[in-house]
Parts: C-alpha cells; structure tokens; sequence
C-alpha cells in the first residue's frame, strides 16, 4: 500500500484556497475527496438549493390539474354514454309502438286477400297501450293517410358527473313510423 501526499489550489473569485490531502490509494482519489470542500461547490449547492426552493410544489399543482382534467374527461363519458343510452331506448320503445299499432289490421279484407287496411282507432289504441307501458318514457302515437303509423317518445336521463356544474337532467327524443302494405313478390301494390 501506498501512501500519497498532495497539494490542490484552486483559484476562485474570492482568491486563492489551499487544501492538502492524505490517502491510502492514489492521488486521483484525494482530489476528487477534497474538492467537495471547497468554497465554489459550497456556493452551486446553494444555488441549486435556491432554484429547489422556487419549484417546490409545482408538480403537486400539476398532478391537482391533471386529476380534475381526467376526473371531467371520465364524467363527460359516462353523462355522454347515458344519453346516448338513453336516446338509443327511446328510439327502440317508439319503433315497438308503431310497430305494435301496424299489427292492427282490418281482419276480413286481409283475409279475402283483397289488400291489406289497416285499422286506424284499434291501431292508435295499440300504440298507445304500448307505450304506456314503457316505464320512464312518454309518448304519442298516431296514425297518418290511413296507412301509417307514427310514434312520438320523450325521456329523460339524470345526470350523474354533469350534475356537480348544474346540468341535472337530458331530454332525448325517438320517432319511429310504419308503413302497412300488400306485397307480392316482394313489390309494394
């Protein structure tokens, strides 16, 4: 083992510091061992102390924005998925009911095979019966020309993210219509 004995002089702004070091391996590593010491480092660390210190906290505010970012994307999909579910029922419940009031037809001229009428009270009243039932949804249902049958429905989807900014409720609507007609061979008579 050897042992090593040297002198580092470092010149700063303030003048000229002396350090002399002793080690037990090479000359490399008391200089890398002595100039953690000196005046200079002392004053970057301090720097970089200070930069430290106007930074603190700003990745708290950044992860802050960025919860409450992901928190309305997250609410605006699930409001959006619901209405869309919603206006997607509405639509569905209004095709059932004409389709319900289509089925109404004038028995013996059907029968006969002479064409197909439809009959428009017991066609009304079908449409009606069924969207009666539909729980949460509202409607009308009419028939049109004697031939159609046209069904009107109304609903509502509660808020559950949009509520928190005041938006409580979405109207969707549905429109559906059935044309009742004889076909042979595929072609409307």
């Amino acid at each position: 083992m050897t042992t090593t004995t040297s002198t580092i002089t470092t010149t700063g702004t303030t003048g000229t510091t002396g350090t002399t070091g002793t080690t037990s391996t090479s000359g490399r590593a008391a200089m890398a061992g002595t100039t953690g010491r000196t005046g200079m480092d002392g004053r970057l660390r301090a720097r970089v102390r200070r930069a430290g210190d106007r930074t603190r906290g700003s990745i708290a505010v950044w992860m802050i924005t960025t919860a409450m970012t992901m928190a309305l994307v997250v609410g605006l999909a699930v409001d959006l998925g619901g209405q869309v579910h919603a206006q997607q029922r509405a639509q569905d419940i209004a095709a059932e009911a004409a389709r319900a009031g289509g089925q109404q037809l004038q028995g013996a001229a059907a029968v006969r095979g002479q064409g197909v009428d439809l009959d428009p009270a017991a066609a009304a009243a079908a449409a009606r019966t069924y969207l009666a039932a539909a729980p949460g949804v509202t409607g009308s249902a009419y028939v049109l020309a004697g031939t159609r049958v046209v069904a009107d429905t109304r609903s509502t989807y509660r808020t559950q993210f949009l509520s928190l900014i005041g938006i409580t409720t979405i109207t969707v609507t549905g429109h559906a219509e059935v044309q009742v007609n004889r076909a042979v061979a595929g072609l409307a008579r």
